[in-house]
């Protein structure tokens, strides 16, 4: 995942958490007024089409699987807390790097089993997918002919399986269930010798050499990522998403000094995204692209991280969020409970967003076994309640949130989502709407419950009146959903 790193560690503290999550989310704010809207008409209903989604899955999966590691960071040489190194090597850099980049030779995922991970993302109704096919560490999840550093090399011994070639078989696996899909990639490429020239030792993330000095070396790596993404686009089936991480490659013109991650940032560090995108749109019509975090014609859509931003923000956005507390795979991990991801989705979509959930793949192929027994959770709720959350937007009316209600819109159906607490296991006797009157004629149910409810207007306010048999034996737990059909013209 990109720069803001103090909240994605495997064991993350709390106050560190905050400290990075108030300017991810401000910055969001931010981008949201700069947002430029996709001029073509093929990209625009490919983005229509994503937002009526909702919910989808990332999955960030390397070598660096088998130590349990934050993904990649620890190569970087900076003195931050996400970037420590750990174990036998971690007192050297170059011998770190060496010990890293040789978890190519062991890396052995014969638990590999795509149509297992897409028959589950599908039950949870996750209806897309972001899988990464290269991080910042420069390995490569797919068969590229730009570097031997990929899972399909001869030295790595799972080459040799039928399988090797594993985005291509992630996107060919869930296509064939309907998703969207996705490739994350990241702009710089710590292995890559024009990025981290081995002549000068890195000094943090960005390139190690003098750019103004040696330009054609960056030329030549430009080049070189112009081919990767070339052979994404022409050589792995229908592709509806670039997803581009690693925003501190970026045109000089977009970096903002005030901000401190940006400072260190050198100019002429741009990866020349008109011509990916040109030569993305010329091979995938429609593809959406998504370069994080740089406003402009190529964030077609905004992606604020492990973190909701506290109103709609006007524009198409993502919140791309963990299951457990790692975007990479640890031994030990902690997932969130289906209550929360459900009333996390539940207050995402109310705004407006979508929302992508990431889980990390281990060494040996697969997921712990508790993020089946997670999506499951959430497919449990979304079969009863699935109509409240896809193809909906934020309320006409504005009112999107009220104490543990959300509210999401589809058409002249409004839907009020009561998000119970764990200690909650019968509807309340009346759910009072708040300055929100419903016209004569309003038809209220609760989804999983047949039957239309009693309700009565308040002054301004509207109040609804669960039933007895709904109110002791829920249609689902976690969040109950009311729909109210308005008359025609409201």
């Amino acid at each position: 995942m990109p720069f803001l790193r103090l909240f994605l560690r495997a064991k993350a503290r709390t106050s560190l958490f905050l400290c990075c999550l108030l300017p991810a989310l401000l910055s969001a704010q931010t981008h949201a007024r700069q947002y430029i809207v996709p001029t073509d008409s093929l990209v625009r209903k490919n983005l229509t089409e994503w937002r009526g989604l909702k919910f989808g899955l990332l999955m960030h999966w390397g070598t660096y699987s088998q130590w349990g590691i934050v993904e990649s960071w620890s190569l970087c040489p900076e003195d931050e807390g996400w970037c420590e190194r750990r174990g036998a090597y971690a007192g050297n850099w170059y011998q770190y790097k060496t010990a890293y980049e040789n978890l190519q030779m062991t890396f052995r995922p014969t638990r590999f089993a795509p149509e297992r991970w897409a028959a589950a993302a599908n039950q949870a109704g996750m209806r897309y997918v972001v899988f990464t096919t290269k991080h910042h560490d420069g390995f490569c999840m797919f068969d590229t002919k730009q570097t031997d550093y990929k899972i399909t090399d001869p030295k790595c011994p799972f080459s040799s399986n039928p399988r090797a070639d594993v985005t291509k078989e992630i996107f060919t696996a869930f296509r064939g269930l309907g998703f969207k899909v996705g490739a994350y990639y990241s702009k710089p490429d710590w292995h890559q010798p024009d990025f981290w020239w081995s002549y000068f030792p890195p000094k943090d993330r960005n390139v190690s050499y003098d750019l103004k000095k040696y330009p054609e070396r960056y030329q030549r790596f430009r080049d070189f990522t112009f081919r990767q993404l070339e052979e994404l686009c022409t050589q792995y089936g229908r592709l509806d998403l670039l997803w581009l991480d690693g925003a501190w490659v970026r045109p000089a013109a977009t970096i903002d000094r005030n901000e401190s991650w940006q400072r260190g940032i050198p100019e002429g560090q741009d990866i020349d995204m008109p011509r990916i995108a040109a030569m993305a749109r010329q091979h995938q019509p429609g593809i959406m692209v998504v370069d994080r975090w740089i406003p402009g014609e190529f964030e077609n859509y905004l992606t604020p991280e492990q973190g909701i931003p506290a109103a709609p923000l006007g524009v198409p956005w993502e919140t791309c969020m963990t299951m457990g507390d790692s975007w990479s795979y640890v031994f030990q991990e902690h997932y969130k409970s289906p209550r929360r991801l459900i009333h996390t989705l539940c207050d995402v979509v109310s705004k407006g967003g979508n929302l992508l959930l990431n889980i990390a793949p281990g060494p040996d192929g697969d997921w712990h076994p508790e993020a089946y027994t997670c999506l499951e959770a959430i497919g449990g709720w979304m079969n009863v309640n699935q109509e409240a959350i896809y193809d909906t937007d934020t309320p006409k009316s504005g009112v999107y949130r009220q104490g543990k209600l959300a509210f999401t819109q589809r058409g002249s159906l409004l839907y009020a989502i009561y998000l119970a607490e764990e200690t909650e296991t019968a509807l309340p006797k009346e759910i009072r709407l708040d300055n929100l009157a419903l016209p004569a004629g309003t038809e209220v149910e609760l989804l999983g419950h047949k039957g239309r409810l009693r309700w009565e207007a308040a002054g301004p306010s509207t109040v609804l009146f669960s039933p007895e048999k709904a109110r002791q034996t829920p249609p689902c737990d976690f969040a109950w959903v009311f729909r109210l059909k308005m008359p025609a013209g409201h």
